[in-house]
Parts: C-alpha cells; sequence; structure tokens
C-alpha cells in the first residue's frame, strides 16, 4: 500500500500550494507504473462497495442558479394551473367537460411536482468524500493486484462508472448530467425520479396545448365575455402566453424524455457517450436495465414518484463512517501483490 501523506489537504481544493510542485512528476510516474500493470489488474472498484454516506438523509443543493431554475418550473406549472381551472374550467357551461379535464390536469401536474422534487432531494448516487485514505481502502478489503482510482478534486475513491461533478463537488455514480432545472444530477438513484418528471411535463404540455385549442374555437363561436371570466384582452394573452409554455416544453421534454429512456436501454449515460468511455463494461439487456433503473419489475410504481419513499429515518450509527486518516497521495492505487 503506497503510503500516505502527511498533511490531509482539503478535498474542495485539490491539494495545497505545498504539494503543486511535484504533482507533474508524481502523475507521470503513476501512470509510467501504471502501463506495467497488466489489463486484467486495472480493474476498478465496483459501485456496490462504496455506498453512498447520505442515502436516508435530505439531499440538496445550495447552488444559486439551481434553486432558481427549480422555482421557475413550480411558477410555470403553477401558472399552466391557474390558466385552465380559472380562465378555461371554471367558466365553461360543460360540467363533464370540466370536472373530467380538471382530475386529469391536475392528477398529473401533482405527479409532476411531486417526481420533480424527489429528482431534486434524493441523493443521485453521490460517493462519500474524503475517503482515499489508507485506513479506508484497507477496510474494503481489495483483492490484491487491483488498481483503485481516486478523485483529485473530492479525495475520494472513485466506483466504476463514477464521474465527478463540479456544481454537486462530488463524485457521483452513474451520472448522467447535472440539471439545473430540477438543481441535482441525474444519476443511479434519482433517474427514474428525472424521467417521470419530463414525461408527465410532458402530458400536462399536451394536455393544456389540446385545451387551448378548443378553447379558442369555443371563444370564437360563442360571445368573448361568456366564455372566460376575464376580459376578452387578458384572456387572449393568457391563453397565448400558456400555449407557448406548452408548446416549448413538450418539445423540450419530450426530447430530454427519449434520451434518458435510451440512456438506460443501451446502458450508457450521457457523460460516458460524450467522453468516449463506452464499451468499457459489460451491458445489461434494456429489459434488465428499465428494471433497475425503475426499481423492480414491471409494474404500476414504475409511474409513481413515491414508490421507494420511506418516512424512517435511520440511527446516526447505522450511517456509514469513513475511516479517519490523511489522503494518500497517488490518484492511483495499487493494491500490494502478496
Amino acid at each position: 500500500m503506497k503510503s500516505p501523506v502527511h498533511r490531509c489537504r482539503d478535498p474542495e481544493h485539490g491539494r495545497g500550494e505545498h504539494g503543486r510542485g511535484d504533482h507533474g512528476r508524481a502523475e507521470s510516474r503513476q501512470e509510467s507504473r501504471a502501463g506495467y500493470l497488466q489489463a486484467e489488474q486495472r480493474i476498478p472498484i465496483s459501485k456496490d462497495i462504496i455506498t453512498s454516506s447520505s442515502a436516508s438523509a435530505m439531499w440538496f443543493i445550495r447552488d444559486a442558479c439551481g434553486i432558481v431554475c427549480a422555482v421557475i418550473t413550480w411558477m410555470l406549472v403553477l401558472y399552466a394551473e391557474f390558466v385552465v381551472v380559472f380562465v378555461m374550467l371554471l367558466p365553461s357551461k360543460n360540467l363533464t367537460y370540466s370536472l373530467i379535464n380538471g382530475v386529469v390536469f391536475n392528477s398529473l401536474a401533482f405527479l409532476a411536482l411531486a417526481s420533480h422534487f424527489r429528482a431534486m432531494c434524493t441523493d443521485p448516487g453521490a460517493v462519500p468524500k474524503g475517503n482515499a485514505t489508507k485506513e479506508y481502502i484497507e477496510s474494503l478489503q481489495l483483492k490484491p493486484g487491483q488498481v483503485v482510482y481516486k478523485c483529485p478534486k473530492c479525495c475520494s475513491i472513485k466506483p466504476d462508472r463514477a464521474h465527478h461533478c463540479s456544481v454537486c463537488k462530488r463524485c457521483i455514480r452513474k451520472m448522467d448530467h447535472h440539471c439545473p432545472w430540477v438543481n441535482n444530477c441525474v444519476g443511479e438513484n434519482n433517474q427514474k425520479y428525472f424521467v417521470l418528471f419530463t414525461m408527465y411535463i410532458a402530458l400536462i404540455s399536451l394536455h393544456s396545448l389540446t385545451m387551448v385549442v378548443f378553447h379558442f374555437l369555443y371563444c370564437f363561436e360563442d360571445d368573448w365575455t361568456k366564455c372566460s371570466s376575464f376580459s376578452p384582452p387578458a384572456t387572449v394573452i393568457l391563453l397565448i402566453l400558456l400555449c407557448f409554455e406548452a408548446l416549448l416544453f413538450l418539445i423540450f421534454t419530450s426530447v430530454m424524455f427519449g434520451t434518458q429512456v435510451h440512456s438506460i436501454c443501451t446502458d450508457e449515460t450521457g457523460i460516458e457517450r460524450l467522453k468516449g468511455e463506452t464499451g468499457k463494461w459489460d451491458k445489461v439487456p434494456c429489459w434488465e436495465a428499465m428494471q433497475a433503473a425503475c426499481g423492480g419489475p414491471f409494474s404500476l410504481s414504475w409511474c409513481s414518484p413515491f414508490s421507494g419513499l420511506r418516512c424512517e429515518r435511520r440511527p446516526l450509527e447505522a450511517l456509514e463512517e469513513v475511516p479517519q486518516g490523511d489522503i494518500i497521495e497517488e490518484d492511483i492505487i495499487e493494491i500490494p501483490l502478496y
């Protein structure tokens, strides 16, 4: 085992000023040493070995841009709710039409906001920060000959298919991308909720767009003063804004939904395709990947953002404790060959 440095570095800022001068030489030595290792020895440790230490705690990213985007998302949904209910449904003379469309739209809007909340406040699969210590690596009981990799930015041991997010400041397992609209990364644990969010937003966009078209036709045939409780100019402005919003989000979320489903079926994340890392792991079949992402065999729970929601909290002693120690200097750590 490589000996650790005698000074613990800040995981957020990487190496201190004292260690920057030797970083290039150390990195070149690590690359040359890794080149002598046989291919079967360069084995990234499985994601099942390193789990997230915050899986049962509330997860929230304190990013100003992400918080603003999340608030705007909720405001846009609430605006659509206002126009649909108070401009189109309540003034309608057809009670059956109002009831059916009101129940459908409000149900889809509730599921969309619930999915957004779960995607935003669910740990996407963060790797414990600062666990690249000699004590922690020894506690993993890895096989001799294996090579583990340390993230130089957050000083954590990177499992297979984990990437560092500069906004979350953590390594995320199976990170697809960081979405400011949900103020979170889309990763292994919350990809289902992000898929549901895009699906339900696309559905309410299509539904509201259809209702806007029918309401315009109804108002053209009837008196504009009788088809809405607002003045005709205000009614036209509200409907046009809703039509523009629904059309824009229908296109955007439909593309995102198709992209996420394709990523799940091909067992490739967006960042893996971007970095050209595809083909470095054994891919699972499409249906198995869908079951893994959605939390089990096919059922109605696939469409529910509340599946897997638990109210109880684990005791503090049940949370993962990372062994304390100095951060190891090398970014490539070779387990000794005994």
